[in-house]
């Protein structure tokens, strides 16, 4: 931790930020001592997760550090959030766009501010920054995003391959429901604090069901997409991610699409700053950043432009386990995406599960016998494969990484190659083409991609979902023709790994992936047309051939704003077992607790659970559980939701129920429900 700073820093805890509707937004300002004598650049992060209580912790450690380092750090509660005023509706709606620029006009317009604004963010920050960018206010000259998706459809914890996510659909829904149902905080709004709460009690978004409405990539979704116009986007933008985070997929596609001066980074970690990843190492990315303002905001060039155009961690391979502090690896430097030094290699499916290697010139290697094209395997799906997944997006605890592969290869249809004579890199999208045929109207299909150690553990390496359903760009949906051979194309995650000689590449492929995939209605047999017809192609570097310049990060450092929280707690721990029904239970339990103020603690408690029975798709359920409490203080209150999604053969059926108290007294107790019908997923 570091307190010694280029400026002295003072805090202004709570200020108010008027928009055109009367309506106030919360900021907490960290300022350069001397800011309004000399003006500086202001660097924005707007979020709804609570400056106050919330994130009081986290920002402490990042954005006293920029002010120390000559810059206005600006933290704002997005509206109906945290103590600002009025009621959030969903995610990354327009009026959240609209609040933002008049935020960014009126930092630009405060006498301790240049008039130039950046916006960083992970996340949700990360989402509206790139969202805010692409409306073009003047003010903003730059803006760091990281694990943010340009394709919120795609790329986002609702939807996978046009699958819904039943490991993240409800479990967000349910997370981001309880922010919205927390009270303003009554040292800032005063007495009026219970009305505004009971505001946001009765006005509770309807978050699972909506996103439960729209099953296909429609203007619901392409709303905040910057995938729609990359062109929009007119500022520098520095694009972050994590092999172990779930959004890493657009650093790539921006890196590529975007016409702005950008830079990408992609690191080992999870759904983190990369100044605290892991799994680690982790890097001083406040430093970064710092070059990456200085650069934009103040004109300085600190060379941060003169170096590789994406910088990433290439992975190697470590026994499978849930949790990994470090994954071993080394950073490369990559001047262009797709990677100038990287060339797609084929490889194809025989019917004795061996996955060929194609040679560059005469098609398929002379030592392995071919497979006539009209073979065809087929696997009866089995409801719990996924049990070994981990979770869909990791945020550096424990039992979250996915462990060792070989229970759910079981469950699959799998395709190995022999061990390998030679170190192989991948950097990039691996791709399976596939020609399928199913005996049911309506499926998904998982395909992975693991790493095969000679004492044989498979270690996950990339995995895709498709929905079979639906068209290539997810706005369509048919019922499939039993029977009937289609060919299909799924991406997989982009990934960087390091295959060691002797190991084996293996996919795998199943038509069941629980609790990622919400399960087709009726258990399905899948078949697979082998040899040529179906292959999986990789991104394989050329030796040497990204040795672009990298030097060496700079140990992490964050800011001593605030003494260790000797409150401070996070725990996590995932339990899979059987129940008396003949359900398959994963349940994932995790307590986090903070000091958020002198005297005052807040904690979440979250409990998920996830039950299939092998044979049955309809007995899927989801049940998630959140307990957020503040005490210790003046206006002590606590937020508990229980929330369900199940379905039966033509829908979802989805309960909340909620209740708020301040102290001993209630405040509010609801109960909902709805039934969405199902739309091919």
């Amino acid at each position: 931790m570091r307190a010694d700073f280029p400026h002295q820093v003072r805090e202004i805890e709570n200020t108010w930020i008027p928009l055109a509707d009367g309506t106030r937004l919360a900021a907490r300002i960290w300022l350069p001592e001397h800011a309004e004598a000399a003006p500086v650049p202001a660097i924005l992060e707007y979020l709804p997760y609570r400056k106050d209580d919330g994130t009081a912790a986290a920002d402490a450690r990042r954005h006293p550090y920029f002010a120390g380092h000559g810059y206005a750090a600006v933290r704002v509660d997005l509206r109906g959030t945290g103590a600002s005023d009025g009621l959030l509706r969903g995610e990354y709606l327009e009026q959240e766009q609209d609040d933002a620029l008049e935020v960014l006009r009126w930092l630009a317009d405060q006498p301790w501010c240049t008039g130039d604004v950046g916006m960083i963010g992970y996340s949700w920050g990360g989402f509206n920054g790139l969202q805010v960018a692409a409306r073009r206010p003047p003010e903003l000259k730059a803006v760091i995003t990281h694990a943010s998706t340009d394709d919120r459809y795609r790329d986002d914890c609702h939807y996978m391959g046009g699958c819904l996510l039943g490991s993240d659909m409800l479990k967000w829904a349910t997370s981001m429901l309880g922010y919205t149902l927390q009270p303003p905080d009554p040292r800032f709004v005063g007495e009026q604090w219970l009305d505004m709460w009971r505001e946001r009690l009765t006005s509770a978004p309807t978050l699972a069901r909506d996103w439960v409405v729209h099953q296909r990539r429609d203007d619901f979704w392409k709303h905040g997409s910057v995938a729609e116009d990359y062109s929009a986007i007119t500022c520098p933008v520095f694009v972050v991610g994590g092999w172990a985070d779930a959004y890493t997929n657009a650093v790539p596609r921006l890196l590529e699409h975007l016409q702005v001066p950008r830079r990408g980074l992609i690191g080992p970690w999870g759904h983190m700053m990369p100044y605290e990843g892991v799994p680690g190492p982790a890097i001083g990315f406040l430093q970064e950043a710092l070059r990456w303002w200085d650069r934009w905001l103040k004109g300085v060039d600190t060379g941060i432009m003169d170096e590789p155009f994406l910088r990433c961690w290439i992975q190697e391979w470590v026994p499978p386990d849930t949790y990994y502090a470090e994954r071993p690896g080394r950073w490369v430097g990559v001047d262009a995406w797709p990677p100038p030094g990287a060339a797609e290699r084929l490889w194809t499916t025989r019917a004795d599960g061996v996955l060929a290697g194609v040679a560059a010139t005469d098609g398929m290697d002379s030592s392995a016998p071919t497979t006539p094209a009209d073979a065809t395997l087929t696997l009866r799906g089995v409801q719990e494969c996924g049990e070994t997944a981990g979770v869909w997006c990791a945020n550096g605890y424990p039992d979250e990484i996915a462990g060792d592969q070989n229970p759910d290869d079981a469950r699959s249809m799998t395709f190995t190659s022999e061990p390998l004579t030679a170190p192989l890199e991948v950097l990039g999208f691996p791709t399976a083409r596939l020609t399928l045929v199913v005996d049911r109207p309506q499926t998904v299909v998982a395909v992975r991609l693991c790493d095969v150690a000679p004492d044989g553990s498979s270690l996950l390496v990339s995995w895709g979902l498709w929905n079979l359903t639906h068209d290539e760009a997810h706005e369509q949906a048919v019922a499939l023709e039993p029977g009937l051979e289609r060919v299909y194309e799924i991406g997989l995650r982009v990934c960087g790994h390091r295959f060691d000689a002797g190991h084996r590449v293996r996919m795998a492929i199943s038509p069941t992936y629980w609790p990622h995939a919400w399960p087709s209605p009726e258990t399905v047999t899948l078949g697979v047309v082998i040899g040529a017809s179906s292959t999986l192609s990789l991104p394989v570097l050329e030796p040497g051939s990204i040795e672009a310049p990298v030097g060496e990060f700079e140990q992490p450092e964050v800011a001593a704003w605030r003494p260790d929280d000797p409150f401070s707690i996070d725990e996590r721990i995932r339990m899979i077992t059987s129940d008396d029904g003949g359900h398959h239970v994963i349940e994932d339990v995790e307590v986090h607790e903070h000091t958020a103020m002198p005297g005052v603690r807040y904690s979440e408690r979250a409990r998920d659970t996830y039950r299939i029975c092998t044979d049955d798709p309809l007995s899927a359920e989801v049940v998630c559980s959140r307990e957020t409490v503040s005490d210790g203080g003046r206006y002590p209150w606590a937020v508990r939701l229980l929330a369900t999604m199940r379905c039966d053969e033509a829908e979802f059926i989805i309960s909340e129920d909620f209740a708020a108290s301040a102290g001993d007294q209630e405040i509010m107790q609801r109960s909902r429900s709805f039934r969405v019908p199902q739309d091919h997923v």
